[in-house]
C-alpha cells in the first residue's frame, strides 16, 4: 500500500561529489524521512520545469529520520542544476512515493543484489534489515573499480560481495554469476539494477519458484500514476511503475518487453 505523500521545500545539508559524474545529497526533510519506507522515492522539481519532476530513490535515513540522502547522476539539464546547488538552497520535494520492498518480521537471511547505481534503493534497505537483526549479505557489482560507490556509502551489514567485470575490484565478472554461492534456501532476494541484469536473474533456476523483489529503474513523468508515461507489461497486465510499483515481483514482469534502461 502506498504511503500517503507529503510536499516540502527542504534545505540541502550537503551536496558532494563522490564519483566522476555522482554526486549524493543530504537534505533535511522530517515529513518524508519519518513516514518513508526502503523502495520509496521522492520526485524534485528542478529549476525551469514546472510540472514535471525528476524521481529519486530515498537511499538512506540519518539515524534521528529528519534528513534523507539520494544519489543521483549528473546526465542532463536537471540533474546539473541539483549538482550546482549549495548547502543552505531549498528544493521542493513530493514524497515518499511508490510502494517499496516488502519486510517480513520473520525473515532471518537476505541477499541484496545492486547493479551500478542499483545502490540506490538498497542501501537504505540494508540499513533497516540490519536494525531488525537480519543477516544480511550485500552483493555489489560495476563494470570497473572507478564505477564502484566508496565502501563508507554502502550499508553496514553481515557480508559484503564486490565484482568487477574487468576484475579491477573484488571479483571478476558479473554480480549475478556469484549470486548461487550466497542464496540459501530461506533467504530473501532484494534486487536494483539496469534490465539486462534482471533478465540474467530471471533465467537463473534457482529464482523461478522464490519470491524475488526487484525495484525498477524506468522514466517516469507525473510520479503520480497519472500519465501512464512508466507503464510495463507483467503477468497481471499493464502495470504503472510510480503507482503499482517500483518495486515488483521478479517473475511478474514481461522482461523481453521492457526496453534496457
Amino acid at each position: 500500500m502506498n504511503t500517503p505523500s507529503v510536499q516540502t521545500l527542504s534545505p540541502i545539508k550537503s551536496n558532494d561529489s563522490i564519483l566522476p559524474g555522482i554526486r549524493l545529497m543530504w537534505l533535511e526533510a522530517p515529513e518524508i524521512a519519518r513516514i518513508a519506507r526502503p523502495g520509496q522515492f521522492i520526485m524534485i522539481r528542478c529549476a525551469g520545469e514546472t510540472f514535471l519532476r525528476r524521481p529519486l530513490s530515498i537511499f538512506r535515513l540519518s539515524a534521528d529520520k529528519t534528513c534523507l540522502a539520494f544519489l543521483f547522476a549528473v546526465v542532463g539539464q536537471g540533474t546539473t542544476w541539483l549538482a550546482n546547488a549549495r548547502p543552505g538552497d531549498k528544493l521542493d520535494l513530493r514524497g515518499p512515493l511508490g510502494n517499496g520492498f516488502s519486510i517480513d518480521r520473520e525473515i532471518k537471511n537476505a541477499v541484496l543484489i545492486a547493479g551500478g547505481l542499483g545502490l540506490a534503493p538498497l542501501g537504505f534497505l540494508g540499513d533497516e534489515l540490519a536494525a531488525l537483526g537480519v543477516r544480511v549479505s550485500f552483493m555489489y557489482g560495476a563494470a570497473s573499480a572507478h564505477l564502484l560507490c566508496p565502501d563508507y556509502l554502502l550499508p553496514e551489514v553481515t557480508e559484503r560481495v564486490i565484482a568487477t567485470n574487468d576484475g579491477s575490484c573484488g571479483r571478476q565478472g558479473f554480480i549475478t554469476s556469484f549470486l548461487p554461492e550466497y542464496l540459501t534456501s530461506e533467504a530473501s532476494l532484494f534486487a536494483c539494477g539496469p534490465t539486462p541484469m534482471y533478465r540474467s536473474l530471471a533465467r537463473q533456476n534457482i529464482l523461478q519458484n522464490r519470491g524475488t523483489e526487484v525495484s525498477l529503474e524506468v522514466r517516469m513523468a507525473c510520479g503520480l500514476g497519472v500519465c501512464y508515461g512508466c507503464s510495463v507489461n507483467t503477468h497481471q497486465g499493464l502495470k504503472q511503475v510510480c503507482k503499482h510499483g517500483p518495486v515488483f515481483k521478479l517473475n511478474d514482469v514481461l522482461w523481453d518487453e521492457l526496453a534496457d534502461i
